[in-house]
């Protein structure tokens, strides 16, 4: 809990039964209190969801296969008055996550930047490539909401992120990408609902244990890197056709 708001972690998997058990162990041990670890077994064919359990995680079940397809189930059955996403192959540190909600006095979206290289570990799956194209897309996403926002990003693609309930409860109708894309995608949707936007320097170590679903090679980083370039672009024409949604009523108040 901070500041007397609960806290709920949402971690997507896929077959990670090597890691999942000591990442909900460091999640529910070390810095803040979380209240709960909820787990998206998404269409396992190991032992994640049982190890995961016995970590002391909630383990809810998604069959639409896809990261952003994983992560809207995971949120959706969160209880926590504050979200928090992250990997579910050990890449993340659990005590990041103190710097991170500190944030949330300010913004509505949390999010990581895994482009600072002195917090880069060695070994971690950042190469130049991968660590310069986050850095292009997230300005080409900066650029295209500067003047009505003016945010500033340097990674698109970082799963390690916090935001209010409040915020996901705006953001959600709007959200549709299956895959990867789902992180730009909930990005571009925040500024389109001109909520604010704050980037977070995190430590980003090297996985556990397996390959990532979406940059182990050059043709999965350069598919990765063409479908948010187009959900980007997607969302900056959606925003240029509808105004943001109004903000929820505090509760106890009723909706004019």
């Amino acid at each position: 809990m901070y500041d007397n708001r609960t806290i709920s972690v949402v971690i997507p998997a896929y077959n990670e039964e090597a890691t999942i058990g000591h990442v909900v162990h460091d999640f529910r041990t070390n810095g803040l209190y979380v209240d709960e670890v909820v787990v998206v077994d998404n269409n396992c064919r190991d032992r994640t969801a049982e190890v995961a359990a016995a970590a002391g995680a909630r383990v809810v079940s998604e069959a639409r296969p896809g990261y952003g397809c994983a992560l809207r189930r995971g949120l959706d059955e969160a209880r926590g008055e504050i979200l928090v996403l992250t990997e579910a192959d050990g890449s993340f540190r659990a005590g990041d996550l103190k710097k991170m909600v500190v944030y949330l006095e300010d913004a509505g979206l949390v999010v990581g930047t895994r482009t600072t290289r002195q917090m880069v570990q060695q070994g971690a799956n950042m190469v130049k490539l991968l660590r310069w194209g986050n850095v292009v897309v997230a300005k080409i996403l900066e650029l295209l909401w500067y003047f009505s926002c003016e945010p500033r990003l340097t990674d698109v693609g970082c799963t390690y992120r916090c935001l209010t309930r409040e915020t996901w409860q705006r953001i959600r109708p709007h959200l549709r990408a299956s895959g990867p894309s789902f992180s730009p995608e909930m990005m571009a949707e925040v500024l389109v609902q001109r909520i604010r936007l704050i980037e977070v320097p995190v430590n980003y170590l090297p996985r556990m244990g397996g390959q990532s679903k979406h940059s182990a090679g050059w043709t999965k980083i350069l598919r990765t890197a063409r479908g948010m370039l187009g959900t980007i672009l997607r969302k900056r024409w959606e925003g240029f056709r509808r105004a943001p949604d109004p903000a929820p009523a505090p509760a106890g108040e009723a909706t004019p």
